[in-house]
């Protein structure tokens, strides 16, 4: 057992995912590109509880943590359409646990099903109390409200950043860096670089970590979903720095946060044209299903490096974040698409 490992086994973690999560060849999509490189994919949309996604890994360590602490009650905030939110919503009904979700509306523009239907829908389903609020600066103030009203009522509840991205949070994508080495050793597969959608930080921080404490030396590229890299770079590395710490694992130097924000357009959860495109290639040549605000995004970005020449190596890994449940509260880009 590796040093990371051993840490990792230290720490309060609740199981809630279907882990490990597969790689697979996007061979259709490859030949579609017509570039001669391999796309292989870590279906970390196949994590199981409530359609899945990367919050899982983060929840296991985040709500092994409240369980140890004591905690009846998870509250934490995302946007309306929120995949960790739909994901702590099912970690606490599973748990036997309540939850409430505040939810900012950060997207401007959307037709009202949008806060009706897909993640919000879900969360309804798995029996979390939500408030939306009109701007992310009400958040902070109606947060510490829930907290008050629930310890005046005798509860324990813990508060859960957004995207679930703290050191703890950290853990779940360190670990994942470990099932990756595991995974690519067994199939004997050499990955030349690694791509992923980056917004409030903690997976990119705790697999770059992971990837660091085990000597795995795969070009991490994060695709910038939420904001700016100028803003986005200093958060990836706290969070790296303070994981590293915790764990008692070499730090992340510099040079391995790359971090790349063109594929954003005009913000958070506003599509763009090299979105559209992303998901009908992936959908039509693959059957696999992307979602329009991160993962979507994060394979446009793969696609216009590969066709640029510049990703490294003739094999490269998207990691699939999840968020599929998103494509119904954007119905326009399928009807776009269709009457193209």
């Amino acid at each position: 057992m590796s040093g990371l490992e051993a840490a990792l086994a230290r720490a309060p973690r609740v199981p809630l995912g279907h882990l490990p999560t597969p790689i697979e060849p996007l061979d259709g999509m490859a030949r579609a590109l017509g570039d001669g490189v391999r796309i292989f994919v870590k279906r970390d949309d196949c994590t199981g509880l409530a359609l899945g996604g990367n919050k899982v890994r983060k929840l296991e360590y985040l709500v092994g943590e409240a369980l140890a602490a004591g905690a009846d009650t998870l509250i934490t905030t995302g946007g309306v359409q929120s995949n960790h939110a739909r994901q702590t919503a099912a970690a606490a009904a599973k748990l036997g646990m309540r939850c409430e979700l505040v939810l900012p509306r950060m997207v401007a523009g959307r037709d009202p099903a949008y806060e009706a239907s897909g993640n919000r829908l879900l969360d309804d389903w798995l029996g979390a109390r939500v408030t939306l609020v009109d701007q992310p600066a009400d958040v902070a103030r109606v947060v510490a409200e829930i907290l008050a009203r629930s310890k005046s009522r005798g509860g324990k509840p813990v508060f859960i950043p957004a995207g679930g991205s703290t050191p703890t949070g950290c853990l779940g994508y360190a670990q994942a860096a470990v099932e990756l080495a595991g995974q690519l050793e067994r199939a004997r597969l050499e990955i030349g670089s690694i791509v992923l959608a980056v917004s409030t930080g903690g997976t990119l921080a705790g697999l770059l970590v992971g990837m660091e404490a085990l000597g795995l030396g795969i070009p991490v590229i994060g695709i910038g979903v939420f904001a700016a890299t100028a803003q986005v770079a200093p958060v990836v590395r706290d969070l790296a720095t303070r994981t590293s710490l915790r764990l008692g694992v070499p730090h992340v130097p510099d040079t391995r946060f790359d971090l790349r924000d063109r594929w954003l357009g005009a913000g958070y959860g506003l599509p763009t044209d090299d979105l559209r495109e992303a998901l009908a290639l992936a959908g039509r040549s693959e059957g696999l299903l992307l979602d329009p605000v991160y993962t979507g995004k994060a394979m446009a970005a793969l696609i216009s490096l590969r066709q640029q020449g510049n990703l490294p190596g003739q094999n490269v890994l998207f990691w699939h974040t999840g968020g599929s449940p998103g494509l119904f509260a954007y119905p326009e880009l399928a009807r776009a698409r269709s009457s193209s």
